[in-house]
């Protein structure tokens, strides 16, 4: 049996760390080439690639280099930025890219790793919403895959080996609700970062968080999973499920369903991805893993429809993927400029959605032209969101 050269893009964070945690289990099968992080985390960057050994690591900024320079083993080869972490991944070498990178930051280097033939563990939806079609097609061109790590896509990709495409009436993506679910909306304009990132079911980062608050995480995954599985949106549907243990469902057109069903823990889709196409042992660890010991500890799987009223976001989302021409580029955009602003505490929770709802008016009374033909066009859509959105914020500060 080979091993498989990986590379792990956000390795100080917790898809990161997840997906280290499989190859430290999997050691006969992964073998850590690569690890990229931003640097923030310095003391445990040292400790993983003291453990892993990979031949290089690459940081966001020279300065984070500077902190870990002269403390790596020999022979780690240290690198900086952008330009560098796309070299690394798309020199070669390396077999299956797993990125978390948060936001449209992840797209390039997902880019490069599917130019080189590289498959791609992708856990960064951002980058699939602002260029999933010249990924897959990036894809094609060199024969890579591209493995969904999100949860619902997960799920997605699982059921979808019960039938052919073709056979696909709809997918069913789930939602936890997120920690505002049953708040009375006239609350929301108080709330904190504090409050908007304690996620009832999942242990995620900031940012993934606020998304699952306002439900825009579901509307980014919605045109992640129309561009993964080459559905349209109008057969992709969101359903409220609290207890985030069914995790998306595919109905197929003879009326049967599929329903993936597992504990809410990252390492599931993860193990999922870096296993591809085997399915490898989960080391039992205590916690409930089989459908009947989870079934044991919830007494009933509840699903309910999204209010369209208390959750627009999904509906902007609808909306970015019908009109295309970089609309869910803008979009993306804006809600990571949104979030980080009400994060950073520059604008409101409730400031959050109306602001990209403007941008992406905004987009429908200037934008002209086509889809974009490259990752820079893609990014173009990126910086053309993000200014828009900073404007639109400013305003709402009045």
């Amino acid at each position: 049996m080979s091993v498989r050269r990986l590379a792990v893009l956000g390795a100080t964070g917790s898809v990161g760390e997840a997906a280290l945690a499989v190859a430290r289990r999997h050691p006969d099968r992964l073998g850590v080439s690569l690890l990229a992080a931003g640097g923030t985390r310095p003391a445990r960057l040292l400790e993983l690639a003291r453990e892993f050994r990979p031949r290089r690591i690459v940081v966001a900024t020279a300065e984070a280099a500077e902190a870990i320079r002269g403390e790596l083993p020999a022979g780690t080869d240290l690198r900086c930025g952008e330009p560098a972490l796309v070299d690394a991944v798309g020199a070669g070498g390396i077999d299956l890219v797993l990125t978390a990178i948060v936001g449209a930051a992840g797209l390039r280097p997902a880019a490069a790793a599917l130019a080189a033939g590289a498959d791609l563990a992708l856990a960064n939806k951002e980058a699939m919403v602002a260029a999933g079609p010249l990924l897959r097609r990036l894809a094609a061109d060199s024969d890579a895959k591209i493995l969904p790590v999100d949860s619902e896509h997960a799920a997605i990709h699982q059921a979808l080996r019960a039938g052919r495409r073709r056979e696909v009436r709809r997918l069913v993506l789930t939602a936890s609700g997120g920690p505002f679910l049953d708040r009375d909306p006239a609350t929301l304009d108080t709330v904190t970062p504090t409050e908007a990132t304690a996620h009832p079911t999942w242990n995620m980062g900031a940012k993934i968080s606020v998304d699952s608050a306002t439900l825009m995480n579901k509307g980014l995954e919605l045109i992640e999973a129309s561009y993964l599985f080459d559905v349209p949106g109008s057969r992709i549907d969101i359903l409220i499920h609290p207890q985030s243990l069914v995790h998306s469902i595919v109905e197929f057109r003879d009326g049967n369903s599929i329903a993936q069903i597992s504990a809410n823990d990252m390492e599931y889709p993860i193990r999922y991805a870096l296993s591809h196409p085997e399915r490898w042992p989960r080391f039992n660890d205590g916690a409930a893993s089989g459908l009947s010991e989870l079934l044991e500890s919830t007494s009933e799987l509840q699903f309910r429809k999204v209010d369209p009223e208390a959750f627009p976001a999904p509906s902007l989302a609808r909306e970015a993927l019908v009109r295309g021409n970089g609309a869910p580029a803008a979009l993306n955009a804006a809600n990571e400029t949104a979030v980080a602003a009400f994060l950073g505490g520059a604008a409101p929770f409730t400031a959050i959605v109306p602001a990209v709802a403007e941008v992406l008016d905004r987009h429908g009374r200037e934008a002209g032209g086509a889809e974009p033909a490259t990752i820079d066009e893609a990014l173009e859509w990126d910086s053309w969101g993000r200014r828009h959105a900073r404007e639109v914020l400013a305003q709402l500060r009045g």
